[in-house]
């Protein structure tokens, strides 16, 4: 089920221009993380010469067969968990990941397995949703996040990416943050930082 609730609600308009944003200079060999039902392939830059894709669900793999096909770039899947990378240190020229990093119960070994897999000076693209620098709207997050994470496959309201990456040896080159657009009911749902960094 959450692979195509996900497949709906990542795909609309100002979501997808945040993906096109977020892909913007990819080039080379590129890993994704999350890979998903494949949203983020037609957002891939002509630089980009193959995608591997890190994918746990079999229902997300097979929704992105159409993608798949309809692109140029070869994709494959090599994995099924971010936390364990199948892949030698300094593979990859970029690493991708979208709205993926709040399910993976561990971020931090996450992010460590992206930097030892990016080569000297590559790079990593991030959209993520994490916690609130509100404090009413973070309240509600930290009420929240039990049960977020209960129904949809362990998602976290509440980390707070840019420190999570910064942590992780990363530099980070620019970031943007702010609320996805929608009714402020969402919220707690809605606190989206885009970021590259470097390795």
């Amino acid at each position: 089920m959450v692979p195509r609730l996900t497949d709906r609600a990542l795909s609309v308009g100002q979501v997808m221009k945040l993906r096109e944003q977020t892909c913007a200079g990819l080039a080379g060999r590129v890993l994704e993380i999350g890979f998903g039902s494949g949203l983020n392939i037609e957002k891939y830059p002509a630089a980009v010469t193959s995608a591997d894709a890190v994918e746990p669900s079999d229902v997300g793999w097979a929704l992105s067969e159409s993608r798949r096909s309809a692109t140029g770039v070869p994709v494959h899947r090599v994995g099924l968990d971010g936390q364990h990378l199948a892949a030698d240190d300094a593979t990859y020229d970029a690493v991708l990941c979208t709205f993926s990093l709040c399910t993976i119960p561990d971020a931090a070994l996450a992010l460590a397995e992206v930097r030892r897999v990016l080569t000297s000076g590559g790079m990593l693209h991030l959209l993520e949703h994490g916690r609130s620098p509100d404090a009413g709207v973070a309240r509600w997050q930290r009420r929240l996040e039990p049960v977020q994470r209960r129904v949809f496959g362990g998602c976290h309201l509440t980390r707070d990416v840019p420190v999570l990456v910064r942590a992780a040896g990363l530099d980070v080159v620019e970031v943007h943050q702010g609320y996805l657009p929608g009714p402020r009911v969402g919220r707690p749902w809605g606190w989206a930082t885009r970021l590259t960094a470097t390795a």
